[in-house]
């Protein structure tokens, strides 16, 4: 077929299975597809820690902070901030690091669990953003624009790659149950691209999908009818490839489908004691969001594409946001969440998911060298660390850096188109073929082109 009429033939074939994948998507809009190339992740866990924790007491340790305690910093590194002048006296971190692993990467006393997973942790010190305020930074890491109205990462994942399963929605957020991050809904709505695309709410409790039991009196064989029903009616106008009534049939189709095997994906009863003591679950300080690191692992085990996770939400009080108490604040989330990111990395791993699953842990900013408010830290946009694991990543190393104080972003700086690109090419998606025409333009999560990390893979 190649060679025959010059290749003319293929040229058509090419062209009519163009036409029936095309057709296959405007049937089930959440379809499998395939990647642009070969990669070795094929879901991704996002753990969002709202509010920024400090690079300088978590990842990224400075022993210059001690020299200056007290002191200002050098003038030729005062920044302004929403709340300082950039002349408030240095803050030395109020932890030890040491090295772990065979690789002997430092990290704060803070993580002693997750210290243990260094090996297969990839630190990256130097990325930065664009704002110094919550929601526009949110929508930065999100989205990759400052402004609201562009889709999220999740959802242009799921809108190049479809859903790996047919029972459960292919991109869940499991925010902390005291509320959502400042961003809102725009950090993981589709904007523009079809609503199916979307992120589905898990909430907290015992029925995390709401509206997902069928009214009284209606039984699976009437349901199934009545589905059947409107998918004949809806199916009546196919001229009009209308994206947003295939995005609806498919919404139906997976919710009855739901029904039936979502209740199973998020029954923790059926996991084993010691698996629950791994992720805290014996506890009140990490039981809550040890449930729901082990409801990601079992939701990518049985084929969710993309899980956002979040630490932090609703209170000031309940976020990483150490304006002042610095150190009371960073103990008590890293207590909420250390031993159950270490289990989820641990669980994946002994389960052989982790070289499928891409682990994230970020934030939208970081924050300065110099104290607020005596003994807290504002907001540094200029650069801090996020890490990955799992999915393609060389564990035990460290890319990038900041300068002696943990302040701005040194050598290679890493936007984050560049942080989207390197999620991207993990999946083996190629950023410059995952768009979508809105308005006239070829719009992308990368907007004008990012720069994958190379060095953060095997």
């Amino acid at each position: 077929m190649r060679a025959a009429a010059q290749g003319f033939g293929a040229v058509a074939l090419e062209s009519m299975l163009q036409k029936e994948a095309a057709a296959a998507a405007r049937l089930n809009p959440l379809a499998a597809k395939p990647q642009h190339f070969p990669a070795k992740a094929k879901s991704v866990i996002f753990l969002f820690m709202v509010g920024a924790p400090s690079q300088m007491d978590t990842f990224d340790p400075k022993p210059d902070l001690k020299k200056f305690e007290g002191k200002p910093l050098p003038e030729s590194l005062r920044v302004t901030s929403q709340f300082s002048d950039g002349t408030t006296p240095v803050l030395s971190s109020p932890w030890e690091f040491k090295n772990y692993g065979r690789s002997g990467m430092p990290v704060s006393s803070l993580f002693p669990n997750v210290a243990q997973c260094v090996d297969d942790i990839c630190f990256v010190r130097s990325f930065y953003t664009e704002s110094a305020v919550h929601a526009p930074a949110m929508y930065q890491v999100h989205s990759g624009r400052v402004l609201m109205g562009f889709p999220s990462m999740g959802s242009w994942i799921t809108y190049g790659l479809g859903s790996a399963s047919e029972n459960l929605p292919a991109y869940v957020v499991m925010p902390q149950p005291e509320g959502t991050p400042e961003g809102g809904t725009p950090c993981w709505g589709s904007a523009f691209l079809p609503a199916v695309y979307q992120g589905t709410l898990f909430r907290p409790g015992p029925t995390p999908i709401m509206h997902l039991k069928p009214p009284a009196g209606m039984s699976d064989n009437r349901q199934r009818a009545t589905l059947d029903l409107l998918q004949k009616l809806n199916e009546m106008d196919t001229a009009a490839e209308d994206a947003e009534m295939s995005a609806r049939i498919a919404s139906y189709e997976l919710a009855f489908r739901m029904q039936r095997h979502a209740p199973e994906a998020v029954d923790l009863t059926k996991e084993t004691e010691a698996t629950r003591k791994l992720y805290g679950m014996d506890a009140d300080r990490t039981r809550e969001f040890g449930t729901r690191c082990l409801m990601a692992r079992r939701l990518v085990e049985r084929g969710v594409r993309f899980v956002q996770l979040y630490s932090g939400g609703g209170p000031v009080s309940i976020q990483w946001d150490a304006h002042k108490d610095l150190k009371e604040n960073h103990e008590k989330m890293c207590g909420l969440t250390d031993q159950p990111v270490a289990a989820l990395l641990k669980d994946l791993k002994s389960r052989g998911l982790l070289d499928s699953t891409l682990v994230i842990w970020g934030s939208e900013f970081g924050r300065l060298p110099n104290s607020q408010s005596g003994n807290g830290r504002d907001h540094n946009p200029h650069g801090y660390t996020m890490w990955f694991a799992g999915g393609g990543v060389k564990g035990g190393q460290i890319v990038g850096a900041t300068d002696d104080f943990g302040l701005f972003a040194a050598g290679d700086r890493y936007h984050m188109r560049d942080f989207h690109a390197t999620i991207l090419q993990a999946l083996g998606l190629d950023q410059n073929r995952l768009f979508y025409l809105h308005n006239g333009r070829n719009e992308k999560l990368t907007d004008f082109g990012g720069t994958a990390i190379k060095q953060v893979f095997a």
